[in-house]
């Protein structure tokens, strides 16, 4: 498992929550499907999608995050 950013989604400024997620091809990871999303978060994408990610500078520096669902 590694950890991946994943957006959320109407926060009014650009929030990212890290999720455990599974490394599955290229730049492709499968989000933990057990994560528990909180109930005042709205994840741009959902536990157990598998999406595509790419380094982003965060704040505390270059992370990986989760920028569409992989095909």
């Amino acid at each position: 498992m590694t950890t991946i950013f994943v957006y959320l989604l109407d926060e009014g400024t650009d929030v990212w929550r890290p999720v455990n997620a599974e490394h599955v091809a290229d730049r492709s990871y499968r989000l933990d499907p057990k994560a528990v999303v909180p109930e005042d978060e709205s994840w741009e994408f959902p536990p157990g999608a598998v999406v595509e990610c790419e380094s982003k500078r965060l704040s505390d520096g270059d992370q990986l995050v989760a920028v569409r669902r992989a095909e």
